[in-house]
């Protein structure tokens, strides 16, 4: 693991930016380049009374499922009227959150003076084994001219954030890939299996616990029983996620109904799950032991016996069928597998999400997550930006002016105007209508 850090120093002018140039590969690069860019005449004097923004990526390899921590830090000489609009740093088979106290201010001494930040912390977890390069990222900040003390806008931008996802050499053999310090399955059964009868049923409940990974990374617990008398209705699964002071736990449940129709008897399957301790650096397998079910009644009504002859070439039919069945879907899974992490990426890309990710900072009220969540949605959304709508504007400067200023008893009404306004905002822009693509009938113009 190697350390990548980088720092940009701005002129301010009215809009200012700078690059971040990165390193070497994933694994290179000890120390990132800095540029520093002034701005023309008339604005701030000077780098030095500009903002800065420095990226700590202290790690750089995990093994998948696992997070990375990265930190962005701006610096102003004087304050900031409104907080930095973060990016999101979303891209596909990546896991983006944001951990507890993930913004939180920040001082430094620069040129014997001190100057005033704030610290963004995310928590980068490859899905899957690969290297990954998030591209150049911008922070808009807003401070106070240290002259003038009027507010002037900066647009900070990182270079490319590379990291990779390695499964270890002895866990390479797992499918799928599963890494924890800790994983538990407990299992209840509600009923009586193995003395059934027609119409009563039973139900299976496995519980799957997970210290060091969230539950989207357990896989499914239950196999499909086939009992003869029997019909099994499985629930939907049910997962939560808990974090304790950095420590990520994962649960996953899941139910199944098992009710008897005839008389019949087998196995519910037991379940196992192989996974990859990251404290020993072992493989280790958990399980629940299977059970029987038995069902005291009459068998279902058997069909007329048919010719041993015919029986034997439908068997055989039958076999040929599975066996091309079973070819099929072992060249269907890695494109199913695909598909699927295709179908993951074009839903973390599209409006929908965006928009819900911004509802939802809206509803919680909260600042730390709503400009990355507006700025996200304005990308997905198109057309003419929400920001610049009146109502979104006052209603922004409402909510800054009350969590930065004194007018905090305002602030609950300007998070239901922004609320209202952003909806509005929404419907107009999905209900646009489209330009007509055909030529004028009468065209005015011969063509040349």
């Amino acid at each position: 693991m190697r350390r990548l850090l980088a720092t940009i120093l701005l002129a301010a002018t009215t809009l200012p930016s700078a690059v971040i140039l990165d390193g070497a590969g994933p694994l290179g690069g000890a120390v990132a380049l800095a540029q520093s860019i002034n701005g023309p005449s008339g604005g701030l004097s000077g780098a030095a009374d500009g903002p800065t923004l420095s990226v700590s990526f202290e790690d750089t390899v995990t093994v998948p499922g696992q997070p990375l921590s990265l930190r962005l830090t701006v610096l102003v000489p004087t304050f900031m009227p409104r907080p930095p609009v973060w990016p999101s740093l979303e891209t596909p088979n990546v896991l983006v959150r944001l951990p507890e106290r993930s913004t939180s201010p920040t001082s430094e001494r620069v040129n014997g003076e001190t100057w005033s930040g704030v610290t963004r912390r995310y928590s980068i977890t490859p899905m899957i084994a690969g290297d990954f390069a998030l591209p150049p990222q911008d922070v808009v900040v807003t401070f106070a001219d240290p002259k003038t003390n009027a507010p002037v806008a900066a647009t900070l931008t990182t270079g490319p954030i590379r990291f990779s996802g390695v499964v270890p050499e002895q866990a390479k053999a797992l499918d799928p890939f599963l890494a924890a310090t800790r994983l538990t399955l407990e299992q209840s059964i509600d009923g009586e299996p193995g003395a059934m009868t027609p119409g009563d049923s039973v139900t299976r409940t496995v519980t799957a616990r997970i210290e060091g990974a969230p539950s989207m990374f357990i896989p499914d617990l239950l196999p499909p029983a086939e009992v003869t008398g029997v019909a099994a209705y499985p629930a939907e699964p049910v997962t939560t996620d808990t974090g304790n002071r950095g420590t990520v736990t994962g649960v996953r449940t899941e139910r199944v109904t098992y009710v008897a129709e005839n008389g019949g008897k087998g196995e519910a399957p037991a379940v196992s799950i192989s996974w990859y301790n990251l404290g020993s650096d072992t493989i280790e397998t958990t399980s629940v032991d299977p059970f029987a079910i038995a069902v005291d009644g009459p068998p279902a009504q058997q069909v007329e016996r048919m010719d041993w002859r015919r029986g034997a070439i439908i068997a055989a039919l039958a076999i040929a069928a599975l066996g091309l069945a079973v070819l099929a879907v072992r060249r269907a899974t890695p494109a199913v597998r695909r598909r699927l992490s295709a179908w993951h990426a074009q839903r973390l890309a599209s409006e929908g999400y965006a928009w819900g990710r911004l509802k939802s900072a809206v509803a919680r009220r909260d600042t730390a997550t709503l400009y990355g969540a507006l700025e996200l949605w304005v990308d997905r959304i198109g057309g003419r930006d929400p920001r610049r709508r009146s109502n979104v504007e006052a209603a922004l400067v409402g909510i800054g002016a009350a969590r930065y200023g004194s007018a905090a008893a305002g602030e609950d009404g300007s998070w239901r105007a922004l609320s209202r306004a952003l909806a509005a905002a929404r419907h107009d822009a999905l209900h646009r209508p489209e330009s007509s693509a055909l030529p004028p009938l009468n065209p005015t113009h011969a063509p040349p």
